[in-house]
């Protein structure tokens, strides 16, 4: 392994913000990563920015009307902000519109495009005539072939996961105007993966069987077994990096060609603002490349661009990929466009100051080798029992300790107690987890160093022992303060917030891993501790209520037919209904309320009588229109007074789609006075 680490994290899609999800998929396992290898003394580079040439940014500008940059500039921020909020430390965190992004990925094409690399083809594309547009893959929606999902992607079955082209779509239609799109011929620059195959199958086949996870290389295995097949770099698209060649106007490279060249291009960025040389990180074999995605990203990050930088010449391969499964919410998928998630930014605002809680539970459950459930029951439980009840509980009874006892200052001990032997092997266990990129068992590493904190205060308790053996009650709070400060080291890659008050608290620095290992001793004796901090606080029933309600609005709003219908009213009982009273009834005459531009006042024949009602329909309707209209009346509501008019009842209306109010009137004319209901 190379002391030179080249970290990237898959690029977000700048078509919203980022959910629970991606963070345990993809950048908090990454930045844990990051951390780790910084602390080990390694030169890092921690990589990643803005998508913001996906077909997904498209789709959402125009469902919202405006341009595809508006949409990639409000989220880029929205997204970038949210990373900083949880403390994932990027190196450098750019975009895909950048100018240098534009340069580099379009000098990347050339050089393939000069070496031959390409083949140019003319091929039938799917066309909207009403939208007098080619169709990108996203654009366009059918049956899946393998499942059935009536909404699958022309790219992709979000439903099954297979990876589809739109030819291979039952039915498919446009997403632009909901037409059948037609068949119409466009030259395209296609990379030929199929020349990369015996490449491929010596690379990873035979050359990462037993270091790269299974699901990684199981889904590699089986596309190289299907075998590959030439697939177009460029796009007929407005929206894009513009292919810079002469004949091809009105065309763009394929999101997925430069996409993955924004590692590089960011690179260059953080690179040039650091007096760093980035070809030391992605041109040399002395560094070692490692992509986190998530397990969509697969074939992308491990078939179509190392063929790319093999066919480019001058790049490294990835050391490794250590892709992530999906993360469950609730039992139920994660889905934007359902606005089924727990967004981060929306998290940052309603947990403030518990960055370090979401960091914890999310690696608690990271979906390393298998897809895994989210709910808000059991962040609270992390939270509470674990956070709280075992690593709280233990550094603040050490702070607490130490202060009443011994004003602050670290008691004399025993500094070769074997208890101290438990900080090095702590160490040890993160360290040989992370390097085979097991986030959860080193997780349970750290925390276990807490969990033997608690049993050995326990088992010392001091708080006894200062009576009659105060000579072992300063040795066991000499061992207790190392290991506090022991846990402050461990848990910076995991909680940096957390570890950032530890040091504060204890007065200490950071140290290296190796240092970590084999320094029994972290603090002295004599040494002046500050006052306790609060790590972490309770979370009560009620916030978890909160959120888990906030879900089931959601919920209820996902099955409405109509996205602008307000939510149902309080639910009533029969008897309730049968109170009110409903009639047919007849206008008889109208007329404006004197300074009232929106009341009007109606003599309403009901059957049962002729009443006055006033209602604020003058917006909608002039007097006339509304003498001889049959309309619908609530009798037996009370009467109120509106402008000094005593209004007798209720008529009936609904909204056309213009904003215009209608009255509900029967089908065909029927006597005044007639019961509805």
């Amino acid at each position: 392994m190379s002391a030179r680490k080249m970290i990237t994290a898959a690029l977000p899609y700048a078509n919203g913000p980022v959910h629970i999800g991606h963070l345990a998929g993809v950048y908090i396992p990454a930045d844990v990563y990051a951390r780790f290898q910084r602390r080990l003394g390694n030169d890092v580079a921690f990589i990643c920015g803005s998508d913001e040439h996906g077909i997904p940014i498209t789709i959402r500008a125009k469902k919202e009307g405006v341009i595809p940059q508006d949409i990639v500039d409000k989220y880029h921020g929205i997204i970038k902000n949210s990373f900083a909020d949880l403390g994932i430390s990027f190196d450098e965190y750019s975009r895909t519109t950048s100018k240098k992004h534009y340069e580099v990925s379009q000098d990347f094409f050339t050089t393939l495009y000069n070496k031959g690399k390409f083949t140019e083809e003319v091929a039938e594309q799917y066309f909207d005539e009403q939208a007098n547009e080619f169709l990108a893959d996203r654009y366009i929606v059918g049956t899946c072939p393998n499942c059935g999902n009536d909404n699958a992607y022309g790219d992709q079955c979000e439903k099954c996961g297979a990876t589809l082209s739109p030819s291979e779509l039952i039915n498919p239609k446009s997403m632009l105007s909901g037409n059948i799109p037609i068949l119409k011929e466009t030259k395209n620059w296609y990379l030929p993966l199929n020349d990369y195959e015996n490449f491929l199958n010596e690379w990873i086949i035979e050359g990462h069987k037993e270091d790269w996870k299974p699901n990684v290389y199981g889904q590699v295995k089986s596309w190289l077994n299907d075998g590959l097949k030439p697939r177009a770099m460029t796009r007929d698209l407005n929206w894009g990096v513009p292919v810079p060649l002469p004949d091809a106007d009105g065309k763009v490279l394929y999101v997925w060609f430069d996409a993955p060249i924004g590692y590089i291009s960011f690179t260059q960025e953080w690179a040039e603002k650091n007096g760093k040389n980035w070809k030391d990180y992605w041109q040399s074999e002395n560094s070692d490349l490692i992509h986190f995605i998530g397990k969509d990203n697969i074939v992308f990050h491990c078939i179509i661009f190392p063929a790319m930088m093999k066919a480019h010449g001058d790049y490294i391969m990835p050391k490794n990929v250590p892709a992530f499964e999906f993360l469950n919410l609730e039992n139920d998928k994660i889905s934007t466009s359902r606005n089924w998630a727990v967004w981060a930014h929306e998290y940052v605002e309603e947990f403030p100051g518990q960055q370090d809680v979401l960091r914890y539970a999310l690696l608690s459950s990271a979906p390393e080798t298998k897809d895994n459930n989210f709910t808000w029951k059991d962040f609270q439980t992390k939270n509470n029992s674990e956070l709280v009840g075992i690593f709280g509980n233990f550094i603040n009874r050490v702070a607490v300790l130490i202060h009443k006892y011994y004003d602050g200052i670290v008691p004399a001990g025993d500094e070769n107690a074997v208890e101290l032997n438990e900080i090095a092997k702590s160490a040890t266990e993160i360290e040989n987890f992370l390097e085979n990129f097991e986030f959860r068992n080193a997780l349970s590493a750290m925390m276990n160093l807490a969990r033997f904190g608690n049993q050995y205060l326990q088992t010392e308790e001091p708080w006894k022992t200062i009576k009659d053996n105060p000579e072992k009650a300063a040795s066991s709070l000499f061992v207790a303060a190392q290991i506090a400060v022991g846990l402050a080291q461990v848990c910076e890659p995991f909680m940096p917030f957390s570890a950032e008050k530890l040091q504060k608290m204890f007065n200490v620095d950071q140290i290296s891993w190796e240092q970590l290992k084999q320094e029994k001793v972290l603090i002295k004796t004599g040494h002046q501790i500050n006052n306790a901090e609060l790590l972490f606080s309770k979370i009560e029933d009620e916030t978890i209520e909160f959120q888990i309600q906030k879900l089931e609005n959601t919920k209820a709003s996902n099955k409405k037919t109509n996205p602008k219908a307000n939510p149902m009213k309080a639910e009533i009982q029969f008897d309730d209904f049968t109170k009110i009273d409903l009639r047919t009834a007849t206008i008889l005459t109208a007329e404006k309320v004197e300074k009232a531009d929106k009341l009007l006042k109606f003599s309403v024949d009901t059957g049962v009588d002729v009443r006055t009602v006033v209602s604020g329909v003058a917006e909608s309707f002039t007097p006339e229109e509304c003498i001889g209209k049959q309309v619908m009346i609530l009798l037996n509501l009370a009467p109120r007074k509106i402008r000094g008019i005593e209004s007798q009842g209720m008529l009936l209306l609904t909204t056309k789609p213009d904003g215009k109010l209608a009255f509900v009137t029967p089908d065909v004319p029927v006597e005044n006075g007639v019961e509805i209901g």
